[in-house]
């Protein structure tokens, strides 16, 4: 779990936080909600998922609540690894 985490959190970093902006990110912060990850955005972030974990995320699985926090993706990378 700490894996999966990590690798998300670095890849919303990574892909979604300028380095000029003042945003502190971790597993608990509001992706979607703050405007940090948008609907385009989410769509290639459940790429790079499914395409990191071999797994399908279902687009009813694929909601704005599913991936607003770096936890509730990381459970969502979970139920489809199993």
């Amino acid at each position: 779990m700490d894996e999966i985490r990590e690798a998300v959190l670095e890849y919303v970093i990574d892909e979604y936080v300028d380095e000029d902006d003042d945003i502190e990110v971790d597993a608990d912060t509001a992706l979607i909600s703050s405007g940090i990850v948008d609907s385009f955005s989410m769509v290639s972030l459940k790429a790079f998922l499914e395409t990191k974990y071999d797994i399908k995320i279902p687009d009813e699985d694929a909601t704005p609540e599913a991936f607003d926090t770096v936890a509730s993706i990381v459970k969502i990378v979970e139920k489809h690894r199993n």
